[in-house]
């Protein structure tokens, strides 16, 4: 066994720092806390080539020790069960436990992709029911479930767009026209279909500049790509001129939900010219989607894009559901079922509590909490773009600046006060920019407490105690990190 090496942590029960082993450094010798049955008659030579050379070195630890470990790693982590989690362009709102009741009931939770059609008729008949509260949400004629995410909803929308255009005889359009606030994953979704981004430089307001889009518009505009509230909160109040001009040139718009907690029950997309839009609804309806998953990211269509629509699909006849496979002007399958079913199971529920004529509080509450923030703030930090903000609000480190603090350091001393950071350096247009949303799932006094958090690290500031931000964090159980290292050369697996 290697000699114990020790790292600080910090307890978040009174805030106690003590000295805790990692998982290989509890391990001894002990009994293992299972035990499998050996091996019965003889093994065959195939599998005797895949036989391990030395013993896999693995952890010698008893039940109770493994569960008590990875619990208390869990007790390290700031969720948002634990504290305010106001990450930009994120939407990490808390979801209510009854959506968590709903999918675990056993006849939704045990069900397989490849049951008989006649078993799953009730899954089939809440999905089918999701898909038009979807289309009416945002405004359009048609969805596919499949994405599995965001990304993927990019993806599955760009292959629509790829489809028409070709059926139209017009495989020349591959220019893809995106904002320079853009989320990263659009010029990606675009080069995975054949098809190259170009830019739009933002107007001094943070929105598209109706002249440089102008300049790109010829015969070769296969799609603008475009976020409606953009990442830095404001509403593309020129929406409806904008579709208008990339279709008048010939390309059809694609509208990247991602915001869309800012708009649902108030606007829909599809009314202001969007053809195609992806719904996270993951963080519009409802999913803890902490860590990178699980996610889905439905996408509805206009009656142009209709016809292109992936397989799978859940198709009503009667009052029998079915699974239609095959179309002849498909743009071909994304995903091996029709969605992630947990995930869209959990979004049917968090749309049927608020109702038709709930819905629009969400918004509502959401831009009326992002305001509250921005006005509590905008004399302490720098706000780069005037006038009220959507969903979330966007201030930057400009003041700070001048006495060495960046947004880094504010963000750092955000988390040794209970709260996790806000987005930071996101948008990219924006210089030290700091993303926050509150979602409309937050009290007026969890809000304050955060804006009195913020207030204070912008006095420390101005009366030059810089250090302690400098120094930040010092409770959790992880110092300041080399973060760019830390994306570049992770450290995956354990080494004695």
């Amino acid at each position: 066994m290697s000699t114990a090496r020790t790292s600080n942590t910090y307890s978040a029960v009174g805030g106690i720092q003590h000295e805790e082993p990692l998982l290989f450094e509890h391990a001894h010798e002990a009994a293992e806390a299972i035990s499998l049955p050996g091996v019965q008659g003889d093994i065959s030579a195939e599998l005797h080539a895949f036989s391990r050379q030395k013993p896999a070195n693995i952890p010698g630890l008893s039940e109770p020790e493994t569960v008590r470990h990875f619990v208390r790693m869990s007790q390290w982590n700031h969720g948002i069960e634990t504290g305010f989690y106001p990450l930009g362009s994120c939407t990490m709102k808390y979801n209510p436990r009854v959506n968590e009741q709903v999918v675990r009931l056993s006849g939704l939770a045990n069900i397989h992709p490849d049951q008989p059609i006649d078993s799953v008729q009730g899954v089939l008949a809440l999905l089918y029911e999701l898909q038009e509260w979807l289309c009416e949400i945002a405004g359009f004629s048609d969805v596919t479930l499949q994405p599995a995410a965001g990304a993927h909803g990019e993806l599955a929308g760009l292959m629509m767009i790829r489809s028409c255009l070709d059926a139209r005889g017009q495989q020349h359009r591959k220019k893809v026209l995106v904002p320079d606030s853009a989320h990263g994953t659009n010029p990606a979704s675009a080069a995975l279909c054949g098809m190259h981004c170009i830019e739009l430089k933002s107007g001094a307001d943070g929105r598209i500049d109706l002249d440089e889009l102008k300049k790109h518009l010829d015969g070769d505009v296969a799609a603008l790509m475009m976020t409606n509230p953009k990442t830095a909160g404001a509403f593309e109040s020129d929406i409806k001129e904008i579709c208008q001009l990339v279709h008048d040139a010939g390309g059809l718009v694609y509208g990247d939900g991602a915001n869309l907690n800012a708009l649902v029950g108030m606007a829909r997309p599809g009314d202001m010219g969007i053809d195609c839009l992806h719904i996270n609804v993951h963080k519009t309806f409802s999913t803890p989607h902490g860590g990178g998953g699980p996610g889905a990211g439905p996408v509805v269509v206009n009656d142009t894009l209709a016809p292109y629509l992936p397989v799978p699909r859940i198709v009503k006849e009667g009052e029998n559901y079915r699974i239609e496979t095959q179309e002849e002007q498909s743009c071909g399958t994304i995903l091996g079922s029709i969605g992630q079913v947990g995930v869209l199971l959990r979004a049917h529920a968090y749309i049927a509590a608020f109702g038709r004529n709930h819905l629009h509080k969400i918004a509502q509450d959401a831009v009326l909490n992002a305001n509250y923030v921005l006005h509590r703030l905008k004399d302490a930090y720098h706000v780069p773009f005037e006038g009220l903000c959507k969903h979330e609000c966007l201030l930057t480190d400009e003041y700070q600046n001048k006495h060495g603090i960046k947004t880094l350091d504010v963000a750092k001393q955000l988390s040794d006060l209970g709260f996790h950071p806000m987005t930071v350096y996101f948008p990219l247009i924006v210089h030290g920019a700091m993303l926050i949303e509150p979602t409309e799932t937050e009290s007026k006094a969890t809000l304050d407490s955060f804006c009195d958090a913020m207030l204070e690290i912008a006095a420390q500031c101005e009366a030059g105690d810089t250090q302690v931000l400098h120094d930040a964090p010092t409770k959790p159980i992880r110092r300041r990190l080399d973060e760019t290292q830390a994306a570049r050369k992770p450290v995956l697996v354990w080494s004695d």
